[in-house]
């Protein structure tokens, strides 16, 4: 039987990989568990040599849960509009041949081309007019609007790989276009789905532009403009301002270590093909 010798060079590298990713993963850990002279005394690599949680509670004391309840209202309402306004879409521009539809398609292609930066003054403008600044409505909607094209593109492209012949079936047993929706489309877009309602919670997590652009007051921030503060307000505080980074990271983590399957799928197409 034929021994095979072992790759070091393989070994060598997987170990360079691990420390890459992991020193800074163990620095903010550590960094977070320790006073903030137990920091200044043994520095960001050494270990904790005393035990405390203070920095956690001491970001909630300071308003970090009211920006994180925040931030989860922003996140859930912009999932929410994706996932109701894009598989409709989506399956109109595969299925349909109207110039209508094909013109709304390229439409949606032009925002793509369009950065954010470059209209904030009219949607500022717009969300004053509609009585919306300094409302968490008035992040909702314009960070929906800019997630929808990206959307459609990918979910339109995974609807695209469903076979005609199953089309044909649907249409043969007599089905109608909302039942093939419904029975044949959505099932088999679960991992396109996955992948948009992935993508649109983690623009809507990090979004920083319009929540600094749109709101003004404590009570409507969300936790990219709460870092922010944390960082002004604790000065050289690192442990404080490392528990509310970790904290933020927190659901990020969680959807992604739940819905990484489906994701993985919608990335390489219908059924994981």
């Amino acid at each position: 039987m034929k021994r095979h010798r072992p790759n070091w060079l393989a070994g060598i590298g997987a170990l360079a990989w691990l420390l890459v990713v992991g020193l800074p993963i163990y620095v903010m850990l550590a960094t977070t568990v320790q006073t903030r002279e137990g920091y200044g005394r043994n520095g960001p690599l050494a270990p904790p040599d005393t035990f405390t949680l203070d920095n956690y509670t001491g970001a909630f004391d300071e308003g970090f849960g009211r920006y994180l309840f925040n931030t989860l209202v922003v996140t859930v309402s912009v999932v929410a509009i994706v996932l109701l306004l894009v598989p409709p879409l989506a399956y109109a521009i595969v299925r349909s041949r109207s110039r209508l539809t094909s013109g709304v398609f390229r439409l949606f292609l032009l925002g793509l081309a369009i950065p954010a930066q470059a209209v904030i003054v009219p949607i500022f403008y717009l969300i004053s007019k509609a009585g919306l600044y300094d409302n968490l409505v008035g992040v909702i909607l314009p960070t929906a609007a800019f997630s929808l094209p990206v959307c459609a593109l990918i979910l339109s492209g995974v609807m695209r790989d469903i076979t005609p012949d199953l089309y044909e079936a649907m249409a043969i047993d007599g089905a109608s276009p909302a039942r093939v929706f419904a029975q044949l489309v959505l099932p088999l877009s679960r991992g396109g789905i996955a992948t948009i309602a992935v993508f649109s919670a983690l623009q809507a997590w990090n979004g920083f532009l319009f929540p600094l652009i749109l709101t003004q007051s404590d009570s409507t921030k969300v936790i990219t403009l709460g870092l922010y503060n944390f960082q002004t307000q604790y000065g050289i505080n690192i442990p404080g301002l490392l528990a509310a980074v970790v904290l933020s990271m927190v659901p990020v983590l969680l959807v992604y270590l739940f819905a990484r399957r489906a994701l993985v799928q919608g990335l390489m197409g219908v059924g994981g093909k």
